[in-house]
């Protein structure tokens, strides 16, 4: 009986993996593939047709060039078909010529080549015109490792696109030195855990989509102050600190499948490492600690053994020798691999080693090649390569991962986010750089006035600039050009550094360091501090955004810095919704759909439709696409750019009179029922004392579209001298155009003349409230909101909409602020001004009534105008304030009668036509307007989606209608609509 219990138990034993040669807790062979049989079948077959001697050309990985010439491509060449070369590792170049080389020495190779290379912050690191993804110790400030992930499956799919097969990637160091001068700002950070869950996440990313991950500078080349690339680093530490710390990230990496480890040139006493024996060339290292006591079955890679750590040592082929001896399979950057080979065979003669060993290490090569796809044939397409490798998506997810490290490290007060732009009074000092990107995206928020302080000031720069800078209530500086050298303290200079102390003494004070995390020692006297990381265009805008609440700061230090911040330290901040800038493909849209705008602009602009032009999109509260075309004329004298305002024309109605409208009837100051008479006395008696609020904001009041005001005052062709003089006085303070003054009561005569106006409808029911478009209306209500809030519109529309969105190059009266330049002139009017009107508003009437009227007059720029679009999208909430409520703008802007496709000032889609004011893909809930110098703003609350058009078709002559003939800005809203990726949801329309 007992044998049966033995037997029963034995098998369980086996089961378990206790009694069968196999540790059921050892790492599984991360090199063996889930088709064994195949791959096996593989592996033989190529080993089996080498020779010893070719077999060990597998052992080594030479550097290679797609920047040198054609002496270099006919070494390595040589040495491919004359080695049989294991791999070569890309360094510098390009990636079509890399492409190229690689499917050329692809081509001459006897056993499939591994391409590799060390491209820790993505290929970029070593090709031009490929993106870079942020450095590990930026990575190691996100919370969220999923973006490292991400990441990885990116780098991997980048890899695969340029037949690449291994990256020397990831950095597992952990940074416990803040003073190593070879690692830092490669490293995750300084706590064991991070730099293992960043590792894994990175690792995981590249494996799972087929690209070998290396974890790098075993055993841990954090805790040094020299760099192994001009010397052996010694570390001192114990071995228990060691597998503590530095070997922790390895463990978990080794558990989870981790498939290559690069070895380190280190002297470590501890780990029985000798001064003429570092660590990569140590068997107690290689083969003792890593192979055996570690059970680490992947493949082990030298690092580079022309770096002085080893080359100082031994001479080449020596080192490989001993490389190989302690237990490494690849030898990488071997510089004379024949010798290497002929010291290899040499030993085996000797007995160092045995040819089963060496054997062993090669099907090792073999069965990692297989998993990375070698077994079968690959050729890289160079089609379009450049825009694969970079694509939308890449750009998209770099931004994210910039954005989630930004680190907010002190915030006194809560100054950031910015609260109230209408209170403050801001200037920007860049140092070191100017900083271009950076002083762009803070002027999208309010206005600024830009300084820069040049490199190498001295003390009468640092005097003049505070004398620049009195009179601002908050400063935001950005210390930029900065170097990663810790030992020259990172480019810092100290009287930089008091100088920004100083300047806290009479400002509010924002200072953002576009550089090292370790550099931030020199601004723990800051109040406000934002760690940047990285000096870029993608840090460059992120930051604006955190600062003033369009995007919220969540990153966390990497690392800890003496009496003054712990790891993991950061302030979170939160949104305040403010547009925030992105991508379209981070907002579900697809960039490749948008271009499609191009067209329809380079053809609108040919076809002289327009001269220029600009288009903002904004999705989910972000700016996707702004992009200006052409030029302010035919001449092509001035390009359009995203400061460049037009006149807004009829979007004056719902960008000023409707928003008043909307902000008396939310208080209840007014009833939209109630009749103009009651507001306006002077109105009792006349054809429109009875007319409503309402009747006039959906065009159902009966008044005639236009009138002609200026007609009166013209003499034939001529300014009748009781209206208009040459200069300006008392009595012709009004500047209608360059060289035309108006008489100080013009806006009365044209009040007079507006309610003298006939009405259009003969007095029959059916014929009084039938729909009409109207400019009259906007010049009654313009009345009555002035008599409301007993100040000029404008003043008021300044106060309580503008200034508090940070529309700062928005309003009436543009050339108070900004120069002719800056604007987009409309039209050579010879009939009525008798110039070219640039600056000045468009519609005569606005201009008789001195430029500011109800239905005409504001100018803006794109991003301006699409704050209150968003504002309006979130239910009149925008940075701190809170100018609307949701019931009322849900009121103004759905449908209000059978008659007509209107909201309450605002147009809607019109279900009836095709290409009506918005494209056909418009969802029934968008409100907007148009304008007839060639502008649109539509705001769809359905896929929260703003589509901005601005443009000067009106030049040189407003008869020009090609704009609207040809669909133009109804065919861009649609290219935006297919541009969604979740096309389903417009398939109930």
């Amino acid at each position: 009986m007992w044998q049966k219990v033995y037997v029963m138990f034995f098998c369980c034993l086996l089961l378990i993996g206790l009694v069968s040669g196999h540790d059921a807790t050892e790492p599984r062979d991360p090199l063996i593939s889930d088709n064994t049989v195949a791959q096996e079948h593989w592996v033989d077959s190529v080993f089996n047709s080498l020779s010893f001697e070719e077999r060990l050309g597998q052992l080594f990985m030479v550097a290679a060039y797609s920047n040198k010439g054609a002496a270099h491509v006919n070494s390595i060449s040589k040495l491919i078909e004359e080695e049989n070369l294991g791999g070569i590792i890309f360094f510098q170049g390009g990636p079509v010529r890399q492409a190229n080389l690689t499917n050329h020495y692809q081509s001459i190779a006897k056993t499939p080549l591994f391409i590799a290379m060390d491209a820790e912050w993505g290929i970029g690191m070593r090709l031009d015109s490929v993106l870079n993804f942020p450095k590990q110790m930026t990575l190691g400030a996100a919370k969220n490792d999923a973006l490292v992930y991400q990441m990885g499956k990116e780098i991997a799919r980048q890899f695969k696109e340029i037949g690449m097969h291994i990256n020397f990637a990831p950095v597992v160091d952990v940074n416990s030195n803040p003073q190593n001068p070879v690692i830092g700002y490669r490293s995750f950070g300084e706590d064991k855990q991070l730099v293992s869950n960043k590792s894994l996440a990175y690792m995981r990313g590249m494996q799972d989509n087929g690209i070998l991950a290396n974890a790098k500078h075993f055993p841990g080349h954090g805790d040094t102050n020299s760099d192994s690339h001009y010397t052996t680093p010694v570390i001192n530490n114990s071995k228990a600190r060691i597998m503590d710390i530095d070997l922790h990230p390895y463990r978990e990496m080794i558990d989870e499948g981790l498939m290559s480890i690069m070895v380190a040139h280190l002297h470590i006493p501890s780990l029985g490492s000798e001064p003429k024996l570092p660590t990569t060339l140590s068997p107690k290292v290689v083969t003792n600690l890593l192979k055996e006591e570690m059970k680490f079955k992947g493949l082990i890679f030298t690092d580079a053994l022309n770096m002085k750590g080893v080359s100082s040592l031994y001479k080449p082929g020596e080192v490989e020798l001993m490389a190989l001896l302690a237990g490494n399979d690849v030898l990488l950057y071997a510089e004379d691999v024949p010798k290497s080979k002929a010291l290899i065979m040499q030993a085996v003669q000797d007995g160092r080693i045995s040819q089963e060993e060496i054997d062993q290490r090669i099907k090792k090569i073999l069965n990692a090649k297989y998993w990375a796809g070698l077994h079968q044939k690959q050729e890289v397409n160079t089609h379009k390569l450049v825009e694969r490798l970079s694509n939308f998506g890449t750009k998209a997810l770099i931004e994210q991962m910039y954005a989630a490290s930004l680190t907010v490290v002190s915030n006194e007060d809560e100054v950031i986010p910015v609260k109230h732009l209408d209170l403050e009074n801001m200037a920007s000092l860049t140092i070191g750089r100017k900083g271009e990107t950076f002083k762009k995206y803070l002027s999208k928020y309010t206005q600024f006035k830009h300084f820069t302080l040049r490199p190498n000031s001295n003390q009468n720069n640092f005097a003049a600039m505070e004398k620049n800078l009195e009179g601002f209530s908050t400063i935001v500086v950005g210390v930029m050009g900065m170097s990663n050298n810790s030992r020259r303290n990172f480019g810092l200079k100290a009287d930089e550094i008091a100088f920004i102390d100083r300047l806290q003494e009479k400002h509010k004070v924002i200072t953002v360091v576009f550089g090292n995390a370790y550099s931030s020692k020199n601004f723990k006297d800051q109040n406000n501090l934002i760690l940047a990381y990285e000096e870029n265009d993608f840090t460059e805008s992120i930051a604006p955004q955190v600062i003033f609440g369009g995007r919220e700061g969540s990153g966390k230090l990497p690392i800890s810095q003496k009496d003054a911040w712990p790891k993991g330290h950061g302030i979170e901040t939160n949104t305040l919704h403010r547009l925030a800038y992105s991508t379209p493909e981070a907002q579900g849209m697809s960039s490749r759909e948008l271009m499609k705008i191009d067209t329809i602009m380079e053809k609108a602009i040919s076809g002289k439709a327009t001269p220029g032009g600009s288009i903002l999109v904004a999705k989910n509260g972000k700016v996707v696409f702004e992009k200006n075309y052409g030029y302010f004329d035919y001449n092509k004298a001035q390009a359009v750019d995203e400061k460049t305002l037009y006149d807004l024309a009829s979007l004056t109605k719902v960008m000023a009179t409707t928003q008043a409208i909307m902000f008396l009837n939310s208080r209840g100051i007014i009833n939209l029922d109630d009749p103009l008479e009651k507001h306006l006395p002077e109105l009792e008696g006349s054809n429109k004392g009875s007319i409503t609020i309402r009747n006039i904001l959906t065009h159902e009041a009966g008044l005639i579209p236009y009138i002609p005001h200026f007609t009166k005052t013209l003499e034939g062709n001529q300014w009748k001298t009781e209206y208009y003089s040459p200069q300006k006085s008392d009595n012709f303070p009004i500047e209608i155009a360059e060289g035309i003054y108006g008489n100080k009561a013009l806006p009365d005569s044209v009040w007079k003349w507006t309610v003298a106006s006939n009405l259009r409808y003969s007095g029959t029911k059916s014929t009084k409230y039938s729909y009409r478009y109207s400019d009259v209306g906007m010049y009654l209500l313009h009345r009555l909101i002035e008599k409301m809030v007993n100040q000029p519109m404008e003043d008021f529309l300044e106060q309580q909409f503008y200034a508090p969105l940070g529309m700062n190059r928005f309003g009436y009266l543009p050339l108070k602020k900004f120069s002719p330049d800056q604007i987009a002139p409309t039209e050579q009017d010879n009939l009525f001004r008798k110039t070219l009107v640039q600056g000045y508003v468009h519609d005569p009437g606005a201009a008789l009534y001195g430029g500011v009227a109800g239905h005409a007059g504001l100018f803006g720029n794109a991003n301006d105008l699409a704050k209150m679009m968003q504002m309006m999208l979130q239910n009149g909430k925008y940075g701190t304030e809170e100018i609307l409520d949701q019931a009322t703008i849900e009121k103004f802007t759905n449908k209000q009668s059978f008659r007509s496709r209107r909201g309450l000032g605002w147009d809607k889609p019109d279900p009836k036509k095709d290409k009506g004011p918005t494209g056909n893909l418009a969802s029934p809930g968008t409100f907007g307007h148009t304008g007839f110098t060639g502008t649109a703003a539509w705001a769809d609350p359905e896929h929260q989606l703003i589509y901005i058009f601005l443009s000067n078709r009106v030049y040189p002559n407003a008869g020009n209608n090609k704009l609207l003939r040809d669909n133009v800005r109804s065919d861009i809203q649609d290219i935006i609509y297919e541009a969604i990726e979740n096309r389903f949801l417009l398939a109930n329309k």
